[in-house]
């Protein structure tokens, strides 16, 4: 897909699009629960359609309407299936796991991006607890061939949270429970909140040991429930740059709810930035200066906010310096090198570095055509 944009002001009202990372979690355990659950506001996007297809391939009921899910299962029963997940790397990881409860061969793969992903540490996981396993030097196509029984495990936390995530989801289904111990230092950690708060939801408890350290999820059952999805605020920072950058008497409708999401601290990175941030229960609007303040931020528990966040250096009088963020190297494409790269083209002064860049505007910005390597983050 290619679009032209020229210089514009945007003004109005929009409405922010729903959450893409609880929308995952809810269709994949809505279809491992007992009886038919209704998952309201789903985002239907390439990713979630992933999702929703891999849930059919393992043997879920499900019924598509215009904006809600009925996900319905008599007796929890997981085929094994072969599951394209397309680009979505959220869906082959928690996919893979889900393969690991079928006592049958599985096979599972996705784009050629997707197959550049690592899948290792998630494979030598379930093979801990019986599985057995295949794979292209640790990434996709994979095959898994269950299935697990649960045990204590070890599962490194520097490379991604889905690892952990896709654990804990099938944790309550297996015959032992599962003890996670996770070994370095976690990124992502509000998305293992996000998981955590979703299981409980559909009746599940998770012991908390040693947060972000250890946790224990012993032999459950999923409860059917009706879930509603909030809206995202990765997509939500976004609407709020463009915004900030071009926006004039404009507002953004969103939906909280009471679920964690760790991309609400986009709101307080604007206001150290200078912006005023306007909230009522249903909206939210900014008021920029002419000129941003800049600073440092930290972005190693929020991944999703080092596209919004690098292109505000397009309005800052001082350099914008992100940090601590060399995950976002691993996701659909290095990130990192991407934005650097094609920001460059328009002429920013950009230094990369191994876990983040520092970002400064030049006197003169130019047009460019860009690429975002297929990766719908990347540069929008």
């Amino acid at each position: 897909m290619s679009c032209k944009i020229s210089k514009s002001i945007i003004s109005g009202n929009i409405t922010c699009p729903t959450n893409k990372s609880y929308s995952h979690r809810a269709v994949f355990i809505a279809s491992i629960s007992e009886g038919k659950s209704t998952i309201n506001n789903v985002l239907r996007s390439a990713d979630t359609n992933s999702t929703i297809q891999a849930c059919k391939n393992f043997g879920a009921n499900i019924i598509e309407r215009e904006n809600s899910l009925e996900i319905s299962n008599e007796i929890v029963n997981i085929k094994s299936a072969n599951i394209d997940a397309a680009n979505s790397g959220t869906t082959i990881r928690i996919a893979a796991a889900i393969a690991a409860l079928s006592d049958g061969k599985s096979t599972l793969t996705g784009d050629s991006s997707l197959q550049k992903r690592p899948m290792q540490p998630l494979l030598n996981a379930l093979e801990s607890m019986g599985a057995k396993s295949s794979s292209n030097q640790g990434c996709p196509p994979i095959s898994i061939n269950g299935k697990i029984l649960g045990g204590e495990i070890d599962v490194p936390g520097n490379i991604s949270s889905q690892f952990i995530s896709a654990l804990m989801i099938v944790a309550p289904l297996t015959q032992n429970g599962i003890t996670l111990n996770i070994t370095g230092n976690l990124v992502s950690k509000p998305y293992l909140d996000a998981t955590i708060a979703t299981m409980k939801k559909f009746g599940v408890e998770v012991q908390t040991i040693n947060k972000y350290k250890k946790y224990f999820i012993s032999n459950q059952k999923y409860k059917a429930t009706n879930f509603t999805v909030p809206s995202d605020l990765s997509s939500l920072a976004l609407l709020l740059s463009a915004a900030v950058l071009v926006g004039r008497e404009f507002s953004i409708d969103v939906e909280m709810g009471d679920l964690p999401q760790g991309d609400k601290l986009f709101l307080d990175i604007l206001e150290k930035l200078g912006i005023q941030v306007v909230t009522n229960e249903k909206s939210i609007r900014v008021v920029s200066p002419e000129q941003l303040d800049g600073g440092k931020f930290d972005l190693g528990n929020t991944p999703d906010l080092l596209p919004p966040l690098s292109i505000l250096s397009l309005k800052s009088n001082n350099p914008i310096e992100i940090v601590n963020v060399h995950h976002a190297r691993f996701k659909e494409t290095d990130r990192i090198k991407i934005i650097c790269r094609e920001l460059k083209k328009i002429g920013l002064k950009i230094a990369e570095k191994d876990d983040g860049m520092i970002l400064e505007k030049s006197d003169k910005l130019f047009s460019a055509n860009f690429n975002s390597e297929s990766d719908p983050s990347a540069t929008r």
